[in-house]
């Protein structure tokens, strides 16, 4: 199948999550959030974690404040990414409340980029990231929202990847779906409200 191919198949199903996840509306996106949080905060690789690189939930993205505010109860360090202008990579800044972000030209909250509070990845700290995305499957694969950074991300990280998903989001095969191609990378670890799925590789 050709880029051309896939790339259509992945905006159709794009415009289809996006649809899926308004339909669910904030209450049912809600207690989706809370269960995922629960399983997230119960991962012993939570818990093995010395830093936390998480996405700042934005709009009706799967929440992620929760999880943040334990990892810093926990002692945790945490970084939040700042994408950098004009490429596909992202920057992780470390944080230590959210009365440090500022709102981006988006309205999205984000960290100031600052050379002090840089996160150098490969450091040799136990790091845990967690993976936004529209929807996963078993084997980890994800459909994102188009921008490629994770996916840059992924290709250089080695700690333990977790994609957050719901289950209305939840594919059963996304390979299968023609929507995967070689630079979509899987996350190690997806957990759902109602399960945690281990990738094996």
């Amino acid at each position: 199948m050709g880029n051309a191919a896939i790339d259509e198949r992945k905006k159709a199903l794009r415009a289809q999550l996006k649809q899926v996840r308004r339909d669910l509306g904030a209450d049912g996106r809600a207690a989706a959030d809370a269960g995922i949080e629960t399983n997230v905060l119960a991962l012993p690789e939570f818990a093995d974690a010395e830093v936390l690189l998480a996405y700042l939930d934005f709009g009706p993205e799967v929440r992620t404040r929760g999880i943040i505010q334990a990892a810093w109860d926990a002692g945790k360090v945490v970084a939040l990414p700042w994408c950098v202008p004009g490429t596909h990579e992202m920057r992780w800044y470390k944080v230590r409340g959210f009365d440090a972000l500022v709102k981006s030209k988006l309205g999205m909250d984000e960290p100031v980029p600052d050379a002090a509070n840089e996160q150098l990845l490969n450091t040799g700290e136990r790091m845990l990231a967690l993976v936004p995305g529209l929807t996963f499957d078993g084997e980890g694969h994800r459909l994102g929202y188009g921008g490629g950074f994770y996916d840059t991300f992924l290709a250089k990280f080695d700690g333990v990847s977790v994609g957050l998903c719901r289950e209305t989001a939840w594919s059963a095969d996304l390979l299968a779906e023609g929507v995967i191609d070689a630079h979509d990378l899987p996350a190690q670890i997806v957990v759902t409200e109602r399960r945690v799925v281990r990738v094996s590789r």
